[in-house]
């Protein structure tokens, strides 16, 4: 389907204007021309865009109208045109939305049918941007929209997305986990419904199988009515399982045996259910801090989900150390905790939290894309950055609360994104200035990894990662500690101008790089002591140290250095040393930190003008768990015959009689028990009332008489 003269004659003359305006450094759309399937498509205008006005114009019996360039007209007809600056260079760059405003149900479509010959919406359009009634840029967009598209569906009032969760219980939650697009057929998917059958006959021969093609409940092979491989003799296994078909180990947990659904109850009885409150009677290890009112003491804290709960119950003996985002349009002052009274475990025992407030000192820290509304009479208001509580403890009740509030002064219709903080810790109520340790003897998971430095006078006592604030820049970044056993990944940016020394862009980045891992030892053990080095301290194998003395410039241009240190991985080894009242105590048994290079090259746009690039640094962590024994080796049985292989071979003798082995899981161990000593039962009374048995009976009888 082409489009009428005039429009390609006009295609061709803002293809030849796109192609040729970044050379005269104006304004340019990227791309300048677009066919659009879908209701919404956006482009970029690149250049000078201060001042700019944007217009949208619709065809008319095919022709496109002269472009009006001294009127702003942001939507015309069922279109409508947004704009947004963009997030890396808002300055220079602007992402424009055009969206069809109304929906697709008057358009002719059938059921049967998933993908229609002719399209719906046949339209062309143009998007001019203008300076002083001056075009200086194009957009055409030729619209070309089906009625029966997925975006088309979840655009229209007359198809409703409506997902139907079923029931658990009996059967998986994506019983077809290859349809992927709603209101669509997807190609190779026979489970999919929305695939007419002469459509699915095009790829029967070749559908997904497995799970990912529907095969979501397949048979347990240990069943009695699973059908053996060829290879398998028809006596093997000899014990099989009797289960039905409904109960398979894909519904995990789900799964109760039964055959009738549970009663919904309604979610009304879970919300506005009272508190518990068993505080009068001493606090329990993750029970809720209570309030004398009967409600939860409340700080807000990070769900699994990422979301920032602002009314989050505080449990007893456990701490956190959380970040919450919060935009500044929608942020509102909490109330004050200075006449918060709180139970402290004991009948009639109420404690008030000691409060200090502190200034902050660098908004940058907390507080990113700030923007501020000038506006007569404003006056500055007060927000909470950052809020640290720390609770005394004695057996189970609060002996005492000591919170730490920092604030800061910003106006008020400053606009911008604010991080949080929200630190708790529970302390015991005769702790004092002792030495802190990250295991009793062996390293708990989630603590410091202890490190020292023996070749200088610096306090180091851990490793440490970037913690990025504000925009990211390694100037403002912060240090945070490695954790015992979790793998982290962080990172800052450095500013790097075009004309950037290379030498010195090297000696920049490592000292960075080498700012994290200022220590020489680790500590084996959670609680060698920094005094003895001869205490479990291990040192620290630095491998492919950069040369940043080397003399490069050579092979180096304006805008483009060699070997430039952008990566610190930190690699250490870990493994089990036993066990203290059976809890396995892990110990660290090496660490290694390796530096990996890049060749830089300044990123462009359409000039190279001399504003600074963002050149990333990044830091591993990565533990390595090694066993503490070597495994056992290979018997020669195993060795030679190989065949009863249970990982390679069909026939695995180790599950000869699988419901009474450690592999069957589907019943508790007693009961596994008991049915086996039953079944042995039958063949020793089999053996007792044989023929055999009583002739040695009347042997020996006769013998004794």
């Amino acid at each position: 389907m082409g489009l009428p003269p005039p429009a390609s004659l006009l295609l061709g003359v803002l293809l030849l204007q796109g192609v040729l305006r970044p050379l005269w450094g104006d304004l340019v759309f990227v791309p300048p021309f677009i066919r659009m399937s879908s209701p919404a498509v956006s482009a970029f205008l690149v250049g000078v865009t201060e001042n700019v006005s944007l217009a949208l114009l619709q065809d008319e019996a095919g022709l496109l109208p002269v472009p009006a360039c001294n009127v702003l007209n942001n939507e015309t007809g069922d279109w409508s045109l947004t704009v947004t600056p963009s997030a890396v260079r808002p300055e220079n760059v602007l992402e424009v939305t055009v969206r069809l405003n109304r929906d697709l149900q008057w358009c002719p479509s059938s059921e049967t049918h998933s993908f229609p010959e002719s399209p719906c919406i046949i339209q062309t359009l143009l998007v001019s941007a203008s300076h002083n009634s001056t075009c200086l840029a194009h957009l055409l967009i030729q619209a070309e929209i089906y009625a029966n598209s997925s975006l088309a569906h979840n655009a229209s009032g007359k198809w409703k997305n409506v997902t139907v969760i079923p029931n658990q219980v009996y059967q998986p939650l994506g019983p077809c986990p290859c349809n992927l697009t709603a209101g669509a057929c997807d190609i190779r998917c026979c489970c999919d419904q929305e695939c007419s059958s002469d459509l699915r006959g095009l790829f029967r021969e070749s559908c997904f199988t497995g799970v990912f093609g529907g095969d979501v409940n397949p048979p347990f092979d240990q069943l009695c009515s699973v059908r053996k491989a060829r290879r398998v003799p028809a006596w093997f296994p000899f014990l099989c399982v009797q289960s039905p078909l409904a109960n398979s180990p894909f519904l995990g947990h789900f799964y109760h045996g039964a055959l009738s659904s549970r009663q919904h109850a309604s979610f009304e009885m879970y919300l506005h259910t009272e508190p518990k409150d068993f505080s009068d009677f001493g606090y329990k290890q993750g029970d809720p801090v209570m309030t004398v009112n009967k409600t939860y003491f409340t700080i807000p804290q990070v769900s699994l989900a990422g979301q920032c709960m602002q009314s989050a119950p505080v449990a007893f003996l456990q701490n956190f150390d959380v970040r919450c985002i919060t935009d500044l349009k929608v942020y509102q002052e909490q109330d004050g905790i200075t006449n918060l009274r709180i139970k402290t475990g004991i009948m009639g025992g109420i404690i008030t939290p000691k409060v200090t407030y502190e200034e902050a000192t660098d908004l940058d820290k907390f507080i990113t894309s700030a923007e501020i509304l000038l506006t007569d009479g404003s006056a500055p208001r007060n927000v909470t950055v950052e809020e640290h509580y720390i609770f005394r403890w004695n057996n189970n009740t609060i002996s005492e609360i000591n919170v730490k509030i920092i604030r800061a002064e910003i106006n008020a219709h400053q606009e911008g994104i604010m991080t949080q903080r929200f630190t708790v810790k529970f302390l015991s109520y005769n702790s004092g200035n002792e030495k802190k340790t990250s295991g009793n003897p062996g390293y708990q998971v989630g603590r410091p990894v202890r490190a020292l430095n023996t070749d200088g006078a610096s306090n180091v006592t851990t490793l440490h990662l970037w913690q990025s604030v504000g925009k990211g820049l390694c100037s403002s970044a912060t240090f945070k500690p490695v954790l015992f056993g979790e793998n982290t990944l962080s990172g800052c940016l450095l500013d790097v101008a075009i004309n950037e020394n290379c030498s010195q862009l090297r000696e920049t980045a490592f000292e960075l790089l080498n700012s994290l891992i200022q220590a020489t030892h680790v500590a084996m053990r959670g609680n060698s002591d920094y005094n003895d080095l001869s205490d479990g301290w291990l040192e620290i194998i630095r491998a492919d140290a950069p040369d940043t003395s080397a003399d490069l410039s050579v092979s180096s241009a304006n805008g483009i250095c060699l070997d430039v240190p952008a990566q610190l991985s930190i690699r250490i080894l870990t493994a089990d040393a036993g066990a203290v009242e059976g809890v396995t105590q892990q110990e660290i048994l090496g660490a290694e930190t390796r530096f990996s290079s890049v060749s830089w090259r300044f990123q462009c746009g359409l000039t190279c003008d001399d504003k600074a690039d963002l050149f990333p640094l990044s830091v591993s962590v990565q533990f390595i768990k090694i066993p503490a024994q070597l495994p056992r080796p290979l018997t020669r049985f195993q060795i030679n015959f190989t065949e009863y292989d249970c990982n390679r071979n069909e026939v695995c003798w180790p599950q000869l009689l699988y419901p009474l082995t450690q592999y069957y899981h589907g019943e508790p161990y007693s009961q596994c028990a008991a049915k086996g000593l039953l079944l042995l039962s039958f063949p020793i009374l089999a053996v007792f009332l044989s023929h055999p048995w009583g002739r040695v009976c009347k042997a020996w009888s006769s013998a004794t008489v």
